[in-house]
């Protein structure tokens, strides 16, 4: 077993003594790299990219050749799981993911495949194991998934939607048909994860994107439920470490007091909450990750170091030490310098010694 060189962000998650706030980002590896764009032309297509080994540890380790980042996270794509279960995922140019198939009847939920990941999604756990094996111990490796929710939006809509009219038009007028399919999904998800962590996923992230598009009753019922779920199914520990689970959804700031009874170690968030505000309601019973906005990264240095100095200003405010990780509060975006997020990245570690010496 290789020796973890830099664990500080598994230990913030944990809420153990860091040295320095450990900081990574949301699409830390995507298209404002000139190399991850060089790559992904070599592949052909993003599919094609997520299913080639060599190619998706690349892209995976890109960004920590550039910047001081605390943790690589496993290139892949949420909806590879709705893929393996039969719908026949692809991309359109400039309109995103679309399926071949959607569910929107009780039939079509029955229709769905049972997943085996180990041997439906082998090549996300060939990555895994790779992108570990390739690290040689730099910094922990994250293992990821979407919610549920966040999955079935996509396959009752068959791509992405800012409406989700078929969506919720199930959850009011057929609940029965929804929670169907997101047990469905959630047991998938659970087989999912516990295949990323025996090939070698040192953290898992739980990505509920469009869980902030739900009403607040409707968000513990149709997706917070369905998340604790999956939590209470996960492999814990793995080589005598706690193997730690972030909770993101975005939009859900809201939300925090009820997502701790997930049992998840830390919740991300977006940039709408203060971070002050949610260390008062965590009261030390939870990690929490986030939360600058992605935008912030256009600015100027100097612009970009006052953000981020007023954040870390804001996680510490408290007088807690640890159970911080500084993160985007949503992925980085395509337009962004590939020189300013380092910027970002070593402002976090300068200035949050102030705090943590």
């Amino acid at each position: 077993m290789t020796t973890l060189k830099n664990d500080r962000f598994l230990r913030a998650l944990l809420r153990e003594p860091v040295d320095t706030t450990p900081v990574w980002m949301m699409r830390q590896a995507g298209r404002y790299l000139p190399e991850y764009r060089e790559t992904r032309a070599q592949a052909g297509d993003f599919l094609s990219l997520c299913k080639n080994t060599e190619f998706a540890c690349e892209v995976t380790l890109q960004p920590l050749r550039r910047y001081e980042l605390d943790a690589a996270i496993l290139f892949s794509d949420i909806l590879t799981v709705p893929d393996a279960l039969g719908l026949g995922l692809y991309f359109e140019t400039g309109e995103g993911p679309k399926f071949h198939k959607t569910v929107r009847t009780e039939q079509d939920v029955a229709n769905l495949l049972k997943l085996n990941a180990k041997s439906d999604l082998a090549y996300v756990m060939n990555a895994v194991s790779t992108i570990r094996s390739a690290l040689g111990g730099q910094v922990p490796l994250i293992g990821f998934s979407g919610s549920p929710w966040t999955l079935a939006t996509y396959m009752i809509e068959g791509g992405s939607s800012k409406e989700f009219r078929f969506t919720k038009q199930m959850m009011y007028a057929q609940p029965e048909v929804l929670h169907a399919l997101l047990n469905h999904l959630a047991d998938s998800v659970i087989d999912y994860l516990n295949a990323q962590i025996d090939a070698g996923a040192q953290a898992i992230q739980i990505f509920d994107s469009w869980g902030g598009a739900l009403a607040h009753r409707e968000y513990v019922e149709f997706s917070l439920n369905y998340m604790t779920k999956i939590i209470a199914g996960l492999q814990r520990e793995k080589d005598g470490r706690r193997i730690p689970v972030i909770v993101f959804t975005k939009g859900g700031g809201q939300w925090l007091e009820n997502m701790l009874t997930t049992g998840a170690d830390a919740f991300g968030l977006d940039w709408t909450t203060p971070l002050y505000t949610a260390r008062e309601v965590m009261a030390g019973r939870a990690a929490l990750q986030g939360n600058l906005d992605p935008a912030v990264l256009y600015g100027s240095a100097a612009s970009i170091e006052k953000s981020v100095k007023a954040m870390l200003d804001d996680a510490y405010a408290n007088g807690e030490k640890t159970g911080y990780i500084a993160n985007l509060g949503h992925g980085i975006t395509q337009w962004v310098d590939p020189a300013q997020p380092k910027i970002f990245v070593d402002t976090v570690h300068e200035y949050s010694a102030k705090y943590l010496g």
